[in-house]
């Protein structure tokens, strides 16, 4: 009887779901009743302490921002706020600008891929508001000895 009952015991602990990271649930992989095969995926999670936008810059631009250096994003569902960002990223080769950007002649030149990250201490205070894959604006600064403009300045969630 004591086998039986370690045996449930375990099987029990075994089906528990345990995520790797601290995260948000963003959509279903598996189906209840669904079998999957060892370290099958069940869940499609985002992990909320990087969060970033990616944007493309001309090769004038993105030549001359620093890693570490400060970035706006505006976000079109909350376009009152002025989100501050750091440049985390910028590709080491020039691409074709994606489809998605609005227009035909940025769409026909050379650009390069940029990263700006929200702080994980920032995203942290703000949960509630995290989205993935919001469109918005991002605003760098390329010469950090002049300020940011007044309708640019870090405007936050109250």
């Amino acid at each position: 009887a004591q086998a039986t009952e370690r045996r449930i015991a375990a099987d029990i602990d075994d089906s528990e779901l345990k995520a790797p990271r601290d995260g948000r649930v963003q959509y279903r992989v598996a189906e209840p009743g669904e079998v999957l095969a060892a370290g099958g995926r069940v869940l499609n999670m985002v992990d909320l302490s990087d969060v970033y936008m990616t944007f493309f810059l001309p090769t004038e631009q993105a030549g001359t921002l620093k890693l570490g250096g400060e970035a706006r994003l505006i976000l079109d569902a909350a376009p009152d706020l002025r989100i501050p960002a750091t440049i985390s990223f910028v590709a080491s080769v020039a691409q074709f600008t994606p489809k998605t950007v609005e227009t035909s002649d940025e769409r026909l030149k050379l650009m390069f891929r940029v990263k700006a990250r929200i702080p994980p201490e920032l995203l942290q205070q703000h949960l509630e508001y995290v989205k993935t894959g919001l469109p918005g604006v991002a605003w760098v600064r390329v010469n950090e000895e002049l300020p940011w403009p007044d309708d640019l300045v870090v405007r936050l969630p109250q």
